[in-house]
């Protein structure tokens, strides 16, 4: 043998014994270069694919439970619902999250519209984030006014809001997003996969680093719904919603949990509504509460009483209310350390060290917590906490 035939064998050897050396120390190397997944990589075609995604390679088992290094993640997505004429709000938005928490962690996006986003809206989101992105279209049946709803009626109701002055009281567009983030957004096609969302909207912003992940944080605490800001509904828009609340709670006491909020909610155990709600905007949660028998039996009952449309039952009190008398008050967190504003509200972190640890841009002094519209002081009483 040449020569140059034994510097080859020389090398290869050295190559194989290397390959089978990291095999047996490094385990994820192992498993990532194995044959059985190597053949599962060349089976996989681009056909076979059915989303519209920006799947960076570091992440690709990003719903598998871990991230590519190793460290524990939670089934979970950002949802955002906005149009195309909210482009350049959710840029905003998503390069916030990203900046803020999400390029350390890469959790995936999954964006909805009544209509199919257009190539540019697409486009100006993929570049934002290495994390897998999806765009989905909401069924036809999940937005639009129901067929049940009596238009006359809904119409004669809708005019008579807007000459009051109620804010989006003239809007059906507004009444099919509520009725949506109330009962379908966790049915989507493609939020079916996940377990976990963190609500976002066009044009808010996160003022803190978040140096943990509030999703394993919900997780791992058993907590199934998370807020930041509180505050009181506008009766106007839900005269009759707590009505038909009692009447649920008359019918179904089954669902109602031991040890709820209601405190939260009213101060005559539950004669009376006191207007007090979670600013939905943002939410962490679970879903299977959204998808679970009692939340569902509870929408479903509102969605006959035709509220979202007659009236404008928000979802905001919808989930509050839901997540007050279902769920065990212990199974709510209070995510103080998440700076976050949708304007004209901004929730600035106060407790212990959280506002100098998250490197906040917000001004503490004009957080919105104890406004005298807010109610987080309410739920600092019911949950036995000073107020600030």
């Amino acid at each position: 043998m040449n020569r140059i035939g034994r510097y080859i064998l020389a090398a290869l050897a050295i190559l194989v014994s290397t390959h089978y050396l990291l095999s047996f120390t490094h385990e994820r190397y192992g498993q990532a270069t194995s044959l059985s997944n190597l053949t599962n990589k060349f089976a996989s075609t681009p056909e076979t694919s059915t989303t519209t995604s920006n799947q960076s390679p570091s992440l690709s088992n990003s719903l598998n439970g871990t991230f590519a290094n190793g460290q524990p993640k939670a089934n979970a997505t950002f949802v955002i619902l906005c149009r195309n004429s909210d482009l350049e709000a959710t840029v905003k938005s998503i390069r916030e999250i990203e900046d803020r928490f999400n390029r350390r962690y890469g959790y995936p996006y999954t964006l909805l519209n009544e209509v199919d986003f257009s190539e540019e809206f697409k486009n100006r989101i993929r570049v934002l984030t290495a994390a897998p992105v999806e765009f989905g279209v909401i069924p036809r049946d999940h937005w639009y006014q129901p067929d049940s709803i009596d238009e006359e009626k809904a119409k004669a109701a809708r005019e008579k809001m807007q000459k009051d002055g109620i804010i989006y009281g003239g809007s059906v567009s507004y009444r099919n997003m509520c009725r949506f983030n109330s009962g379908y957004f966790f049915r989507h096609p493609l939020m079916l996969k996940y377990r976990w969302y963190w609500r976002i909207e066009p044009d808010v912003h996160f003022h803190c680093d978040i140096n943990h992940d509030p999703f394993l944080y919900m997780q791992e605490h058993d907590k199934t719904y998370g807020f930041t800001i509180s505050m009181y509904e506008y009766e106007s828009t839900i005269p009759t919603l707590w009505r038909h609340v009692k009447e649920f709670m008359k019918l179904h006491p089954e669902h109602i949990a031991q040890d709820n909020a209601m405190g939260f909610l009213s101060s005559d155990d539950g004669n009376s509504y006191n207007l007090c709600h979670f600013w939905s905007n943002f939410e962490i949660a679970d879903m299977e509460f959204w998808r679970s028998p009692a939340y569902m039996s509870f929408f479903e009952y509102l969605d006959q009483q035709g509220g979202f449309y007659y009236e404008r039952w928000g979802d905001a009190p919808v989930h509050s209310i839901a997540a007050a008398i279902l769920l065990p008050r212990e199974k709510i967190h209070f995510f103080d350390e998440i700076g976050y504003e949708h304007n004209p509200y901004t929730h600035c972190p106060k407790l212990g060290t959280n506002w100098q640890d998250g490197r906040c841009s917000c001004d503490q002094a004009k957080s919105f917590d104890y406004d005298g519209y807010s109610c987080m002081a309410k739920w600092d009483k019911l949950m036995g906490l000073p107020s600030s």
